[in-house]
């Protein structure tokens, strides 16, 4: 079994073994494993039934994985993606009255153009010609953003109507005390070099809430899963064409390009982001296998419709696994088996509560931003595109409006300081887009 795992995923080439792959596809799951029961519980408002949902939910997280896993040999978990789900169920379907039948065969249709966007090479071309400048501000952008996530589900950071945000008073709460102390936990932990850490401040964690009521006990260990039969194939492509006279064909493209705009940049920044913290960008700042990993997930989320559930891509909570040393697809693939075992033993992960996991998302989001260093801190015409990519996406809560911001702020930067030369083509195609987006659609 070793050599064979050695000969697949390149182990020691990578610099890594059996042991820190299976607990960094652990501590990954642990830190996305909110998607099991947070994705049904928002697809559900749609009238799609809840426990259908919870295993589409982890059938598709679990098949879109492994293709990760043996096609790209990434350490990179996917599931159906967190905000796209919301306007899935609160926009699409409640708000614009679109069957959620409809809005599925939507995600089919952007599923298919990214599966031949990606053979013909173009969002490789896209991936790649990233300045090296904007990949490190996009990777410390994700680290702010998975962090600025922790601080919300650790209760550490609340809506404030004044401010938008603000901080949460310790005394009397619970929750955050408990995330703190995670922070704290791990952090020592990771100062003795104790393999794991993240994943033994989960643990640690969620056993200290159990008698203080902050996390229940569990009902059982192994249960019975419900049938996906309700949603699974259930596509209509009645609103797929050309008539845009008709309100319900403009309806259902408005619905695939939104789709599709927000799918493709949050996994371009995923991937740049986690595979730069992982080491495994190439001295030109390229990623090898990039058309692979972008077409698993791409063929992941026409599966992820097929099954009945909302677009499936790449989890910047991936970054959870390379922080504890997860570099090759074996993460992935422990990751992917936990999902389908989660199927099962579901009554066991529902009682991980949130402060146990936000305190990982914090660390690793401290971990991702190391790279800021390596920013041009001298050149205005680097260093500010990079700082917008940072400060954009938590405050944007977007992934996708970081990168839009970064190219535009690159690109006119570069040319009204008499550098447009810098700019590549695919940059300045990407500047167009974005500008041209931002005033037909908004």
């Amino acid at each position: 079994m070793n050599s064979w795992l050695e000969h697949q995923f390149k182990l020691s080439e990578r610099k890594t073994d059996v042991r820190t792959e299976v607990f960094a596809g652990i501590t990954t799951f642990m830190t996305m494993a909110y998607i099991i029961f947070v994705n049904p519980d928002l697809l559900s408002k749609t009238g799609m039934p809840f426990g259908a949902l919870m295993v589409s939910t982890c059938l598709a997280a679990a098949f879109a994985t492994i293709l990760m896993a043996f096609m790209a040999n990434y350490p990179i978990a996917l599931a159906s993606g967190m905000g796209l789900n919301a306007f899935f169920a609160f926009t699409v379907v409640l708000g614009m009255g679109v069957s959620w039948e409809v809005a599925l065969a939507a995600i089919f249709v952007e599923g298919i153009f990214f599966i031949i966007l990606t053979l013909t090479k173009l969002r490789e071309s896209i991936v790649n010609s990233i300045p090296m400048s904007l990949k490190y501000g996009i990777t410390a952008g994700i680290g702010l953003f998975i962090a600025f996530i922790g601080f919300q589900g650790g209760g550490l950071v609340v809506d404030n109507p004044a401010t938008l945000v603000g901080g949460a008073p310790l005394k009397d709460n619970l929750p955050a005390l408990l995330t703190v102390a995670g922070l704290i936990v791990i952090g020592a932990l990771e100062a003795f070099r104790v393999r794991g850490a993240i994943l033994w401040g989960i643990i640690i964690i969620t056993v200290v809430a159990i008698p203080l009521g902050v996390a229940p006990l569990p009902s059982g260990i192994v249960s019975m899963p419900p049938s996906i039969m309700p949603i699974l194939g259930k596509l209509d492509f009645s609103y797929v064409g050309f008539n845009f006279a008709d309100p319900g064909v403009a309806n259902f493209w408005i619905v695939v390009f939104t789709f599709f705009f927000v799918d493709f940049f949050d996994t371009v920044g995923t991937l740049v982001g986690v595979s730069s913290r992982a080491g495994l960008l190439d001295e030109r700042g390229n990623l090898p296998q990039a058309r692979e990993a972008l077409l698993a997930d791409a063929i992941g989320t026409t599966a992820g419709a097929v099954l009945g559930v909302s677009t499936v891509t790449s989890y910047v909570e991936s970054a959870a696994g390379v922080g504890v040393g997860g570099r090759t697809g074996l993460t992935a693939l422990v990751t992917a088996i936990l999902f389908l075992l989660a199927i099962f033993f579901n009554p066991i992960i529902s009682i991980v509560p949130s402060c146990a996991t936000a305190p990982a998302l914090i660390f690793v989001g401290v971990y991702m931003m190391m790279g800021v260093t390596n920013i041009k801190f001298d050149d205005w015409t680097e260093l500010l595109p990079s700082i917008m990519a940072l400060f954009a996406m938590p405050f944007a809560y977007s992934i996708a409006s970081g990168i839009e911001y970064a190219v535009i702020t690159y690109a006119g930067v570069k040319l009204l300081s008499g550098k447009a030369k810098d700019v590549s083509v695919v940059m300045w195609f990407l500047a167009i887009v974005f500008v041209a987006k931002e005033i037909f659609i908004g």
